[in-house]
């Protein structure tokens, strides 16, 4: 029985009992009058779905988590395994094979070794699953009967709803904070790994970028770990080039787009301008490669240059360029609008044009709102991948020429974790270290952002 089924049986439950319950309430309220309850009939009712639903759906999630392990520690424990390799690829490939046609995700094994756990894999899975259906079931009948026969005329049940409530909005705002926690506490581990290997001074002020996965993983060549070039990469397609393209667009638009555009035309204007930020990445990243690239390499060709290449950091920076738009025109549409009409008519009643009162009165207002579009900008670009690989190329470079190829940190973290290097290994541990730069990175410009908010906020508050 599939995840999916245990929560809509959890969901199934807990109607039933919003139904006993609302229905006991009702018995009450028709025995002793519309004024005895303490509550409606609906909050008795949600009292009891509650307490079906929510103590499965902990279960449920907690066994998802479990029941693998446990599942592959029977397995790992039957005499079919006894054959298998201790540690490493194999093995875990082996594994990998007799789960996928024990589940039904696949027909057929690929080594016939793996055969043999095919079997093990369905008891087991079996086993569990039916564990896990019955432990649920029993703590939706505990809950659904502690909680239902709790209801009586007296009972608060409306105080216990909103606290239950108000906790489960509670757990949903921390999610945010205890992801990036999560994020953060990942990186760092695997970053102070890999600089265990490679010194930190030689990773970030290194010029040469060239790990090589084969290399002996014991002895590592530390002048091959330089990130200057990655670094200078990812700042002059994303947070310059691109930036130089996405500000003044978005900016103007939004300011023709609430200043001067007709109703009629803005109706028009900024849905298709807000189309851009949902086209695939990939789209861009074809639009760059077979479009813009070839015809910069021409620009070039007729400038004089010989040999001009045909991937380039001025190809990848526009189109990323004009991927972002929407951010930073969004964002800056939405603050404008929202300064109060009242201080543009009175820049106007002192004499002000319409274009000064937008310099000195309305741009000045509405900063808050565009830096944090400029700043959602910058980390959507900092954070692209695709338009570079196809526009830029891959190659680590350190250059301030836009017609050579570049790559960016988000590439290289790319590169180095896929394939089948080892995890202990420093070149795969690099990408672990190179998102850690970049997740201090973008929370420096967020703090930067926040600060020049807080400044102008005050001033026009």
């Amino acid at each position: 029985m599939s995840l999916t089924i245990l929560l809509l049986l959890a969901l199934g439950l807990g109607l039933a009992g919003w139904l006993a319950g609302r229905a006991r309430a009702w018995s009450f309220r028709r025995s002793a009058g519309a004024g005895s309850l303490a509550a409606l009939p609906s909050y008795h009712a949600w009292y009891v779905a509650l307490w079906i639903v929510v103590p499965m759906i902990i279960f449920i999630a907690a066994w998802s988590v479990i029941a693998p392990q446990l599942i592959s520690q029977h397995v790992l424990a039957s005499p079919a395994a006894a054959d298998l390799p201790e540690f490493g690829f194999k093995r875990e490939s082996l594994l990998s094979e007799a789960r996928a046609v024990a589940t039904g995700a696949a027909t057929a094994v690929f080594n016939q070794e793996a055969a043999a756990l095919v079997e093990p894999y369905r008891e087991a899975i079996g086993r569990y699953q039916t564990i896990g259906i019955v432990v649920a079931l029993i703590l939706g009948f505990i809950g659904g009967v502690w909680s239902f026969l709790r209801i009586k005329p007296d009972f608060t049940a409306r105080t216990r709803v909103e606290r239950t409530v108000m906790v489960i909005l509670l757990l949903a705002s921390l999610v945010a904070i205890l992801t990036t926690l999560g994020i953060f506490v990942s990186l760092v581990f695997e970053t102070i790994r890999f600089f265990g290997m490679v010194n930190p001074i030689d990773f970030l002020f290194g010029l040469h970028w060239g790990p090589d996965p084969m290399a002996n993983a014991a002895n590592p060549d530390p002048s091959r770990y330089g990130a200057i070039p990655l670094f200078w990469g990812t700042i002059f397609i994303g947070a310059i080039i691109a930036m130089i393209v996405a500000i003044p667009l978005g900016l103007m638009s939004a300011i023709y787009l609430t200043q001067y555009a007709d109703p009629r035309v803005r109706s028009w204007v900024k849905p298709a301008l807000e189309i851009l930020a949902g086209v695939p990445t990939v789209v861009y990243g074809y639009f760059a490669a077979l479009t813009v690239a070839p015809f910069i390499r021409d620009l070039a060709v007729a400038a004089g240059m010989s040999n001009p290449s045909s991937e380039s950091a001025l190809a990848a920076g526009l189109v990323m360029g004009v991927m972002i738009i929407p951010f930073v025109s969004s964002m800056a549409d939405d603050s404008i609008a929202a300064v109060p009409q009242a201080m543009r008519d009175g820049s106007l009643a002192m004499g002000a044009t319409t274009s000064e009162t937008i310099r000195r009165v309305l741009v000045p207002a509405a900063l808050p709102g565009i830096v944090a579009g400029v700043m959602l900008a910058i980390s959507r670009a900092i954070g692209e991948t695709m338009i570079v690989v196809m526009a830029a190329s891959t190659a680590a470079n350190l250059s301030a020429n836009p017609l050579e190829a570049m790559t960016t940190v988000t590439v290289q973290i790319v590169a180095m974790l896929t394939g089948e290097g080892s995890f202990d290994h420093p070149a795969t541990l690099s990408a672990f270290a190179l998102g850690f730069v970049l997740f201090l990175v973008t929370l420096g410009l967020n703090f930067i952002a926040l600060r020049v908010v807080k400044r102008f906020r005050e001033a026009y508050e």
